[in-house]
């Protein structure tokens, strides 16, 4: 998005005549979310500025700032742990979903054998790169794909299978939607310093302990000019039916 975040971070960038951030708050407190916690870095001040305690939106906002370094999402969210309740969602500070933010994390409450909720929506490669696999209400494979790798191949355990024979992948048509419960213990168990969430995803599902709440509606996303432009033109439409 640069040079459009060169001086305003993108959870700052004007959409529909706000702030993005903005946006999103007003999202979480619609389905009832009482406190929200910024993990915050580049042009940090900036939103720290603009979003302040949180009451304008009816909410309580703190901030949990990865300072110079780059930690990842894995490694912003170990700095959080302390602000962090024993179940807790998690979502992208450029993601916009218009779903029930409150789904996963109810879901999860609804399944303690669980240790989280992926919202997952049915891509196939539609809007972005596939990366979930779904089965019985259940994540049961997560795999980041290598650029031009596709969703389906050969698998290499043939040889070791009943007739010898190489069997297909299983489909890689689901991704994940950008809103995903959490457990407080698996962050907890997370080496501090920058980390990626993908491996951590990817354990969860091999091991069967991450559900897969399915979404019908598309996901928006100011990570590139293109979702920018297709957001902007959404929320328009949705301000000019609430007006």
């Amino acid at each position: 998005m640069y040079p459009r975040t060169r001086d305003v971070p993108k959870f700052l960038l004007p959409i529909a005549g706000r702030p993005f951030g903005h946006h999103l708050l007003a999202r979480l407190a619609e389905a009832s979310y009482e406190e929200v916690v910024l993990c915050i870095g580049h042009l940090g001040d900036a939103i720290r500025e603009a979003i302040g305690d949180g009451a304008a939106f009816g909410l309580r906002v703190v901030v949990a700032d990865e300072g110079e370094t780059r930690l990842g999402t894995a490694g912003a969210l170990r700095r959080a742990l302390p602000y962090l309740g024993e179940a807790f969602l998690l979502t992208y500070g450029d993601s916009y979903l218009p779903f029930d933010y409150a789904a996963p994390l109810a879901d999860l409450a609804a399944h303690p054998e669980a240790r989280g909720t992926m919202s997952v929506y049915r891509n196939e490669d539609r809007w972005d790169d596939s990366n979930c696999e779904i089965e019985a209400s259940r994540v049961i494979r997560y795999q980041k794909r290598k650029p031009g790798e596709p969703r389906d191949g050969v698998d290499a355990w043939g040889s070791g299978s009943p007739d010898g024979a190489l069997r297909p992948k299983p489909r890689l048509d689901h991704i994940d939607y950008g809103a995903i419960a959490l457990r407080r213990e698996v962050v907890a168990a997370l080496p501090e310093g920058p980390g990626d969430l993908a491996p951590v995803l990817t354990a969860l599902a091999a091991e069967g302990a991450l559900r897969a709440l399915v979404v019908t509606q598309r996901f928006y996303e100011i990570g590139s000019e293109a979702g920018f432009h297709e957001l902007e033109a959404h929320l328009g439409a949705r301000a000019e039916v609430f007006t």
